[in-house]
């Protein structure tokens, strides 16, 4: 977008346009990160029959020692929650999670990872790693790795501190 072209911004501001280097970067941030999440969703799909989503779920419930409030579930995704019911319904279906009264309030619904989703957990996780590796970790040197993580880390801490539950990082 052009000087010209835009509207004005609020208060009369001129935006900060992003010089030619800048919106390369952003642009190629943007087509890589949606190509990669394709991908991962791909190969999870193809190798396992499972979505990005519903191995994300596993894993979030794995770590959270196999328990999650349907809430939380759905804050560390950052998702709907009428999101992560219709994903979480299919995976009940399939038998790798169910749900449950919370025992906390009777209010709430937990999420429980069952023996069969960490199992699924279990033999999915080598080749997802496997796609991590091909599509983005093997592809750079170790020091851009290591600037990448500082810049998304950078991004994180900007964007998490108004949604604290969507917080994974060890």
């Amino acid at each position: 977008m052009t000087d010209e072209s835009a509207a004005p911004a609020a208060a009369g501001h001129e935006p900060r346009w992003l010089d030619p280097d800048q919106q390369s970067a952003w642009r190629s941030f943007v087509l890589g990160t949606t190509l990669l999440l394709d991908r991962i969703d791909e190969d999870l799909r193809r190798e396992h029959g499972l979505s990005a989503v519903e191995y994300e779920i596993l894993v979030r419930l794995s770590e959270a020692g196999g328990t999650l409030r349907m809430a939380q579930l759905a804050a560390a995704l950052a998702h709907s929650r009428s999101r992560v019911t219709h994903t979480v319904k299919r995976m009940e279906a399939a038998r790798l999670v169910e749900r449950e009264e919370s025992p906390d309030d009777g209010r709430g619904v937990d999420c429980r990872l069952t023996d069969a989703g960490a199992a699924m957990l279990r033999t999915a996780a080598p080749s997802h790693v496997e796609t991590v590796r091909d599509s983005l970790i093997d592809l750079v040197d170790h020091a851009d790795l290591m600037a990448l993580g500082r810049v998304m880390n950078a991004v994180c801490d900007q964007l998490i501190c108004a949604h604290p539950e969507r917080e994974i990082r060890g």
